[in-house]
């Protein structure tokens, strides 16, 4: 069979089966995401393993639907950013800095702990550390906006929050390859480096996004081209993820939030957001939690691997539950908003995988 045909087949079972899992787990009442994922888990390498069936011979599928799912989580981002108001992201700065901090640290330093008890080396240990400590913000957000809660006071800091722990986690493994294949002059002139190249993106960025970007996207729109307003704003925010990364050391999904939270104060705001909507809850978010699941594979854990992974579970909820939800709670939240800032800041997902791919 040609490798097209093999990738349209696999394209109609993976998003058959993203919105059969996602209808099941909402009238179970539970997020459609939840059983998205647990769909990828049934067709990834830990039960079916459908991408190795005989019917499908192409070497590159596997890393052609990734693609599609990296750019199903920078669209995700797009729109939590664009359902968001830059103002009231900006009140939640102080309690969502401390969350995302605390967080990431007391999640890395007891994830370093951890892994030393189980006999890992110094350097491994503490890259399981970070392993541990980034939020999965696309989980995050997609869960919130599910359920009605993204420009809640919880929801804009909990967003907040992962992006700092996100941009963090980018911070510390760069440190982390800098100082143990390096030394120590060479690492910390990396992190100057990086957190230069940060500053500038995001100056660049936010002159870009406040005063020019709003005005090219009315007149994008007054122009006689189909579906214009939404082509460029796909590739504003192709261009925001590649320079975040590219440019700025910083995540791709974080430049395509920024992306979002610049179009949000766009006249023709509601236009962009269904448009981009149609294209990225139909297609590329499927892809994306479909491709959570496909990237692990159980059967690799092992009996002391299997107490490791329990370990690392008690780990990420206890100190996302501490550090976050103590960093909201300082910041001024109430008790109960901080717990669920905590819970909130538990998932795993999209950072973690691509530092797992180091």
């Amino acid at each position: 069979m040609l490798p097209f045909l093999q990738f349209i087949l696999a394209l109609g079972i993976i998003i058959g089966a993203a919105k059969a899992g996602g209808y099941l787990s909402k009238r179970l009442g539970q997020p459609a995401v939840a059983g998205e994922v647990l769909a990828g888990l049934i067709l990834g390498p830990s039960i079916i393993n459908f991408l190795h069936w005989p019917v499908f011979t192409d070497a590159h599928l596997g890393e052609t639907i990734t693609y599609l799912a990296e750019v199903g989580v920078l669209l995700l981002m797009f729109i939590a950013g664009l359902d968001l108001h830059l103002n009231d992201l900006i009140k939640t700065g102080k309690s969502a800095v401390l969350a995302g901090t605390l967080g990431f640290f007391l999640t890395m330093g007891m994830g370093y702990i951890l892994a030393s008890i189980f006999g890992y080396e110094t350097g491994q240990a503490l890259f399981i550390g970070l392993l541990l400590a980034p939020t999965s913000i696309g989980i995050s957000a997609q869960t919130l906006m599910e359920l009605n809660l993204l420009r809640c006071k919880v929801g804009t800091t909990l967003l907040g929050a992962a992006a700092i722990d996100d941009t963090l986690g980018v911070l510390g493994v760069s440190l982390f390859l800098a100082l143990y294949f390096g030394g120590t002059s060479e690492g910390v002139t990396s992190v100057l480096f990086i957190l230069l190249r940060m500053g500038l993106f995001l100056v660049f960025a936010s002159v870009y996004g406040f005063w020019i970007l709003p005005k090219a996207a009315q007149i994008i729109e007054k122009l006689q081209i189909s579906q214009g307003l939404v082509a460029f704003t796909f590739i504003s925010v192709l261009f925001y993820a590649w320079a975040a990364e590219a440019l700025g050391q910083m995540a791709a999904i974080i430049g395509a939030f920024l992306a979002g939270l610049f179009f949000a104060r766009c006249t023709c705001r509601d236009k962009i957001e269904s448009g981009v909507s149609s294209i990225a809850y139909g297609i590329f978010v499927p892809i994306f939690f479909i491709n959570v699941g496909l990237a692990a594979n159980v059967r690799h854990i092992t009996a002391s691997g299997f107490v490791l992974l329990i370990g690392m579970v008690v780990v990420v909820l206890t100190s996302k539950l501490l550090g976050a939800g103590l960093g909201g709670r300082i910041g001024g939240m109430a008790a109960q908003e901080s717990i669920q800032l905590g819970f909130g800041m538990i998932p795993r997902g999209e950072v973690v995988l691509i530092i797992a791919a180091v």
